[in-house]
């Protein structure tokens, strides 16, 4: 990523912070609000000049922060808002805006998403199957819920009422995540069959694992910021396999999670 010469940092840009500086804020170039930088996208130039995401919010050089949904974006970017922002943010250094942007973001937090999980899972921090789900929920050793979102309501239900057991929270409505990605893109991301649920272990003395997935994933359904994330199938039935996926729903990652 390319540092424009001879710029001073403002709220709008700056540099990445250093991996574990928890806390620190961020303003969004769009909405002008202050939020902290775990649930804001940043952008950065690539030495060429293209405005691409930062999943990660690694990549060096300035950055400008946003903090809107996807169909905000796209407005900014069709009313020209969002070029406006970021020649502020830049101070005038020259860019250029894909106009599938907002698409590169939402397959880069996905894609963040989906090496956030295969992470955990290497480290055996992932539970899989519904029986196993449940039971584990029951005994309050999973820290984050997680539901495709072609899963059955009947299949939710299950899994969400035992982890509110489990968590001693029955009676208030406490559910898992619903994600705006069906089961075909969970199974790419984890490299196993048929992911419908999935759970992210932990217990209240260590919530270390579910706090990693739970911030990748809030910044994913936020951007989404649509119904993909609370429309779901409620016909097709849950980890059988044979559910018919709703055309044209959430969406699949296949080409999120290779190079």
């Amino acid at each position: 990523m390319r540092t424009p010469p001879n710029e001073r940092l403002t709220s709008d840009i700056v540099e990445p912070s250093l991996p574990g500086k928890a806390g620190s804020e961020r303003r969004c170039i769009l909405s002008g609000d202050t939020s902290a930088r775990e649930g804001l996208v940043r952008l950065a130039i690539s030495p060429d000049g293209l405005v691409l995401p930062d999943a990660a919010a690694k990549a060096p050089g300035r950055g400008a922060w946003i903090g809107v949904t996807r169909a905000e974006l796209e407005e900014a970017l069709a009313e020209g808002h969002l070029k406006k922002a970021l020649m502020r943010a830049f101070k005038g250094a020259p860019l250029t805006i894909p106009d599938d942007l907002p698409a590169r973001i939402e397959a880069a937090l996905a894609r963040h998403l989906a090496d956030r999980l295969g992470l955990e899972l290497r480290s055996g921090n992932i539970v899989m199957g519904s029986a196993r789900i449940e039971e584990q929920a029951r005994s309050g050793r999973i820290a984050v819920l997680l539901h495709a979102s072609d899963s059955s309501a009947d299949g939710r239900r299950k899994l969400d009422q035992a982890w509110r057991v489990g968590n001693d929270a029955e009676g208030s409505g406490q559910r898992g995540t619903v994600l705006p990605l069906d089961r075909h893109a969970l199974s790419v991301a984890l490299g196993r069959d048929n992911v419908v649920h999935l759970g992210v272990a932990g217990h209240p003395g260590d919530m270390r694992a579910g706090d990693r997935v739970l911030q990748a994933v809030t910044r994913l359904v936020q951007y989404a910021g649509d119904n993909r994330a609370s429309e779901t199938n409620e016909t097709g039935r849950d980890a059988s396999g044979d559910a018919d996926l709703p055309e044209g729903g959430a969406a699949h990652i296949d080409e999120y999670v290779k190079d």
